[in-house]
């Protein structure tokens, strides 16, 4: 069950990634097209993280939406934005989160990015918690990462920042 499990990520991952390359070549409004997901998937594949993390990517997240009820919960904050995700463990002993926001045209994005770094909690799970200092927010034109991770973070900023080359 378990390998059958791997194969269909494996075989959706390169869905995405196919449909993410013959995306590339039209005209959008955002160096970042494509769906979050889509984005997600190409931050997993691409980011060098640890083996460990690695099989946790395959068979321990799930994505969940962003939305008016839980915004604060995983954002820190009420914001408005046209699209918003959360990638987190299913269980997992250390915290994580990794969210990805597409925000409203014309919004102010340093003005947002500043209102989530400063209100996002790191100790929001039971028990576990990241230190503040490894709180990671960025942005590529109109799409916000947020990384609350003590060891894989780095990792995957440099995958997200890969993306806008």
């Amino acid at each position: 069950m378990k390998k059958l499990l791997c194969l269909f990520l494996a075989l959706a991952v390169l869905f995405v990634f196919a449909a993410c390359q013959s995306a590339g070549g039209g005209q959008g409004s955002s160096v970042l097209d494509g769906s979050l997901e889509e984005i997600l998937a190409e931050i997993y594949e691409t980011a060098e993280v640890d083996d460990f993390f690695k099989e946790f990517i395959e068979t321990g997240l799930q994505t969940t939406e962003i939305n008016a009820e839980n915004c604060s919960y995983h954002l820190g904050t009420e914001i408005e934005f046209a699209e918003a995700i959360a990638s987190e463990p299913i269980m997992m002993p250390s915290a994580y989160e990794l969210c990805l926001v597409r925000v409203k045209e014309d919004a102010d994005i340093e003005e947002i990015k500043t209102a989530i770094k400063e209100n996002v909690d790191p100790q929001k799970w039971i028990c576990v918690g990241v230190d503040p200092d490894k709180i990671i927010v960025d942005n590529i034109d109109d799409v916000i990462i947020l990384i609350m991770s003590d060891d894989q973070g780095e990792a995957l900023h440099k995958a997200f920042l890969s993306l806008g080359k």
